[in-house]
């Protein structure tokens, strides 16, 4: 993902109920700008009414701002890249909305984003501003930023030659195997390669840096494959006419087969899966390490807290026991107490405390005992959770080895967690 990512949707209600959806931590409206109404739901609303009079079923432009989530951006930074971008893709003036999230990423770092929300419908022209090649522009001044900020590069991001799925990370490797059969990824992905390429050099190279091979399917067609073994034929997912990819593409017969392209795939994927592999299996390593240690330092806690209970009941036991004899007189008023039944009674008295204490002092040990059983069934129930998940997670990529051995479609949507 880069700093700035954008798309054109329609959704006006669905858009802004998902905005201000409490699964964050924290939700800021920042600002309304433009619109009559002063609430969310209202604004985009407005922008959907204003769009029925055009042809326009996209009319608003959504744009996510995400900066590095150990860097600190204030508001006026925020507010100093949206307005580059917002002149960069032409909504210039344009009403928008920008809400401020925060919550923690995939990798469990608390991030502040943004998302603006454009109206793309120009109401004196009454026709939508026109987006072209939205996600490049966003991709170079994504760049700039990063370049002007001195932040360090994302891995791809100074030289698209790198954004080669060979180098993905295992958390790039999971978000494209959630999204790799969207349709609309798809075809945004394969759009988005002929948007910015002017031949088939060009175009081979645009749909690498996301995750297709261009290769030659059967009765001529034009095809690409991805990174899961599926095949999508070119002409089907841009609607355009073979004529039209042929004038920019000339002859498939120097392209490879599907075949062909699926084993290159396998042999350049083979090595990062395995990489991915020793990642998480040194990840596993580490969680579990620090899972032990967890244990060692509860159980450590757990037998100085016994220890006080114990030395703490034994001072108050020695005190009471003090106490009690306190009550005995000595000499002559003993021997009288003694005559007339006084120290019998006390003595049954002393006897019954002595009794009642120790079973506070044994209700106090099982209350303690007890509390700490429960808190060690936690922390095992924790560690049992988490040696599933790693389980889990070495089980996928071991699947997704073996279907790259065999060339069969790899599934999305499964990932190795989270």
């Amino acid at each position: 993902m880069t700093m700035l990512e954008g798309n054109q949707r329609g959704g006006a209600k669905n858009l802004a109920q998902h905005l201000v959806k409490d699964e964050n931590d924290h939700v800021e409206i920042h600002e309304i700008r433009g619109f009559a109404s002063d609430n969310l739901m209202g604004a985009l609303n407005e922008a959907y009414a204003v769009s029925r009079g055009t042809k326009c079923k996209q009319f608003l432009y959504s744009l996510s701002v995400n900066p590095p989530p150990e860097k600190h951006v204030s508001i006026a930074e925020f507010e100093q890249t949206i307005n580059r971008a917002e002149k960069t893709l032409g909504l210039e003036g344009q009403p928008r909305a920008i809400v401020f999230h925060e919550k923690a990423g995939l990798d469990g770092t608390v991030r502040r984003h943004a998302h603006v929300v454009w109206s793309r419908i120009d109401i004196a022209e009454m026709k939508a501003v026109h987006m072209s090649h939205d996600h490049s522009k966003l991709f170079d001044l994504s760049r700039e930023i990063f370049i002007e900020r001195g932040w360090k590069m994302p891995r791809g991001f100074g030289k698209k030659s790198e954004r080669d799925y060979r180098n993905f990370s295992r958390a790039e490797w999971e978000q494209a195997k959630r999204t790799g059969k969207d349709p609309r990824a798809v075809k945004t992905a394969i759009t988005d390669a002929w948007a910015i390429s002017d031949s088939k050099a060009g175009f081979k190279n645009a749909l690498k840096e996301r995750g297709y091979v261009l290769a030659r399917g059967d009765r001529g067609r034009f095809v690409a494959v991805d990174i899961f073994n599926e095949v999508y034929p070119i002409a089907q997912r841009t609607k355009m006419r073979v004529a039209k990819l042929r004038a920019r593409l000339g002859d498939e017969s120097d392209l490879p087969s599907v075949d062909q392209a699926r084993r290159q795939i396998a042999k350049d994927m083979t090595p990062t899966i395995r990489r991915m592999k020793a990642e998480v299996s040194a990840s596993v390593n580490k969680q579990q390490a620090a899972i032990s240690r967890e244990r060692e330092q509860l159980v450590k806690r757990q037998r100085e807290e016994r220890k006080t209970l114990k030395e703490q009941q034994l001072k108050r036991s020695q005190q009471e026991a003090v106490d009690r004899q306190s009550r005995f007189r000595r000499g002559v008023k003993g021997l009288w107490d003694r005559m007339r039944g006084e120290h019998a009674r006390i003595r049954k008295l002393n006897e019954q405390e002595a009794k009642q204490a120790q079973r506070r002092d044994r209700k106090e040990q099982e209350n303690l005992i007890t509390e700490q059983l429960s808190e060690r069934r936690m922390h095992q129930q924790h560690a049992k959770a988490m040696s599933s998940k790693h389980h889990d997670q070495i089980r996928a990529i071991e699947r997704d080895l073996g279907r790259y051995h065999d060339r069969q479609p790899i599934m999305p949507g499964r990932g190795y967690g989270r």
